[in-house]
């Protein structure tokens, strides 16, 4: 496990965001605003949104899935509560069934070269490796990226059959 980053020190991290309820374009546009107005968080890269189907109950509407890739002095547990706020502030509310709809939804994917085992936190997010939905967008913004016990984002994503993505807008 790498020892956290000295204090002030700026940090790469990934963000997944998702949406599938009340307008999922707005819903995502919304939150990459969000991100951008946090402070110690600087949002450098964003990727295409995408439609996927949802990995849960079938009984739902497609999500739209993007990821952010920021610099950040903020330590990953912060910037994790900062995450579940703007999720909040949009109107998300605890999901009766696991891998529900939802209004947003902000994943920590990864954060720096950190490995993160805590309550309520790790990082890399779990099933990062298996999930075309997450590592699409990541290969947008970072393809060359090293998942931190894992492997490249490039290489991750080779592994996987060919999913059901759709490409909803360019890159921005």
């Amino acid at each position: 496990m790498k020892p956290p980053a000295p204090p002030g020190c700026w940090q790469p991290a990934y963000i997944g965001v998702g949406s599938n309820l009340r307008d999922p374009l707005q819903q995502v546009q919304n939150a990459f605003e969000s991100l951008s107005a946090l402070p110690e968080v600087r949002v450098v890269r964003r990727s295409r949104l995408y439609r996927s189907p949802p990995m849960g109950p079938p009984d739902q509407p497609d999500y739209v899935n993007a990821v952010a890739a920021v610099l950040t002095r903020s330590p990953a547990r912060m910037l994790l509560e900062a995450l579940k706020s703007i999720e909040r502030a949009q109107g998300r509310e605890a999901e009766p069934v696991r891998w529900g709809p939802r209004i947003i939804d902000l994943d920590l994917l990864v954060y720096g070269l950190h490995h993160v085992d805590e309550a309520g936190l790790t990082v890399p997010h779990r099933g990062i490796a298996e999930r075309d939905f997450v590592l699409r967008p990541l290969a947008d913004v970072s393809p060359l990226l090293e998942v931190p016990g894992l492997g490249r984002v490039s290489t991750l994503l080779a592994r996987l059959p060919a999913g059901a993505l759709q490409v909803i807008d360019g890159a921005h």
